[in-house]
């Protein structure tokens, strides 16, 4: 018997641009059918003629990293679902923030697991940073006992801080002794991902490596550059210390890198600039035979660094001038953007920053986002021309697909029933008390958005209702590939 019967909605799928008008039943957390007329006699919920998409699966996230890990779980996780999202993937690593501790992961991600458990509104899964040789040995091991097939490499991390300059790295990232966090180890890390992947060949394609790609050596470079001649001020200046050929470098390494190690599946994350993107366009040519994933947050598709709110827009990489975001938006219109996602990093403003209070390089780096990532695409994306279906690819599909969320990512007979309502005619304002997250200040603050989330269900159960969350917990971990 259907238990649920979402009746009179568009709904939104990948494989098509327009939405179609359908009625969708529910059984046991997943869909059975799509097609208009259908009946029931469990639960009907009316969507009013508003778009149903499939859930979005936000594939960049960051629990834990500012604040205790079974806090944001549930905080951040309800400002997910406000922002149409029913599958969250955060980063994880060793070392300073999240759990603030080194040592295998054997030992460690069982700890990350328990202390999230049954306190997220939306479904999660980890990606793992090996930030260590004895990590690497444990690839196989995180994806065959563990589900964890998606790792990250963060290439400024060696010789760069977090937040700035930084002289001792190795005590951040708590490196054994006599280990370095640097090319040599990048290099080893590929060989280790494609050496699962060739252990594994079943799963091979839903196994990947992602990275950051900055380059510290600029980075330092440029921030001593930029303070020492006091000309620019707030994201300005932050942008212009991490300037955007660092990024093209590192993608530049990164991808010859993957060459050598014969790497295929190569995820780069958060690319802020046209020279990023540029360099990732040209190495995907050079490189035919790997299989390059381009990722933009939706802060650097909205704000630039003269409309984001102040500097808690702080992030790495920066808020960019608004030719960046231009650029950004040619690529997602032209296909070459594969997803979109939040970076979501919850950092309350007692943390945030530093004294004085204006200067950006003293605040840390991150913010919230998540509860504006469909919104927001929506958004910009219509008025630019972008079509639903090439949203719901972008926001839902494409990164299922990518991470082994097999039973994510669609509204289709199968598929778990991850929904969001969406009312693409229904104006608001960007106000951080609004949220439910933890973080007291928004980058899109004051930002007016013309779509807006309604309703949020994850594998059937509604936790987003009228705008409002509802409901105890209903989120799971996710042990990839499902």
């Amino acid at each position: 018997m259907t238990e649920l019967l979402l009746k009179n909605v568009k709904v939104v799928t990948h494989d098509r641009d327009d939405p179609v008008e359908a009625d969708v039943a529910i059984e046991d957390g997943r869909i059975v059918r799509v097609e208009p007329g259908l009946s029931t006699t469990g639960e009907v919920i009316d969507g009013g003629g508003r778009l149903a998409f499939p859930g979005v699966v936000d594939a960049h996230q960051h629990w834990g990293i500012y604040n205790p890990l079974p806090e944001d779980a549930e905080s951040e996780s309800r400002a997910s679902a406000q922002g149409g999202v029913t599958t969250a993937l955060t980063y994880m690593r060793t070392g300073q923030y999240y759990l603030n501790k080194g040592g295998p992961y054997a030992e460690f991600y069982p700890e990350v697991l328990r202390q999230a458990e049954g306190r997220a509104y939306v479904d999660y899964g980890f990606h793992l940073a090996p930030m260590s040789s004895g990590h690497i040995d444990e690839l196989p091991d995180l994806v065959e006992r563990f589900g964890v097939p998606s790792f990250k490499i963060f290439m400024f991390y060696g010789g760069h801080g977090l937040h700035g300059r930084s002289d001792d790295q190795s005590s951040f990232l708590m490196l054994p002794e006599g280990e370095r966090y640097d090319y040599a180890h990048f290099e080893f890390v590929m060989r280790g991902v494609q050496a699962a992947r060739e252990r594994l060949p079943e799963l091979a394609s839903e196994i990947s490596l992602s990275l950051h790609c900055e380059t510290a050596e600029i980075m330092t470079a440029y921030t001593k550059l930029v303070e020492e001649a006091g000309e620019l001020s707030g994201l300005a200046a932050y942008s212009a210390s991490r300037p955007p050929h660092s990024e093209g470098l590192a993608v530049f390494i990164a991808s010859y890198l993957a060459h050598e190690t014969g790497l295929g599946n190569v995820n780069l994350l958060h690319l802020s600039s046209r020279k990023a993107m540029d360099a990732a366009v040209r190495m995907a040519a050079t490189f035919p035979h790997i299989d390059f994933r381009r990722e933009v947050t939706i802060g650097h598709l909205l704000a630039d660094v003269d409309t984001a709110n102040g500097i808690g827009s702080k992030v790495n990489p920066p808020i960019r001038p608004r030719e960046d975001v231009e650029a950004l938006w040619e690529y997602v219109l032209d296909g070459t953007v594969d997803w979109v996602v939040s970076d979501h990093a919850c950092c309350r403003d007692e943390l945030k920053f530093g004294e004085p209070r204006d200067n950006v390089f003293l605040a840390k780096s991150g913010f919230g986002g998540a509860e504006y990532l469909l919104p927001g695409l929506v958004t910009e994306g219509r008025r630019r021309g972008l079509p639903y279906g090439r949203i719901a690819a972008l926001t839902s599909w494409n990164p299922a697909k990518r991470f082994g969320l097999r039973t994510k990512g669609t509204i289709a007979p199968g598929f778990d029933a991850d929904i969001c309502l969406v009312d693409p005619a229904q104006t608001w304002t960007v106000r951080a008390q609004d949220s439910e997250s933890t973080q007291e200040y928004t980058p899109f603050e004051g930002f007016e958005l013309s779509a807006r989330v309604t309703d949020t269900f994850v594998r059937g159960h509604r936790v987003l209702d009228s705008g409002k969350i509802v409901g105890a917990p209903a989120g799971r971990y996710v042990s990839r590939p499902v």
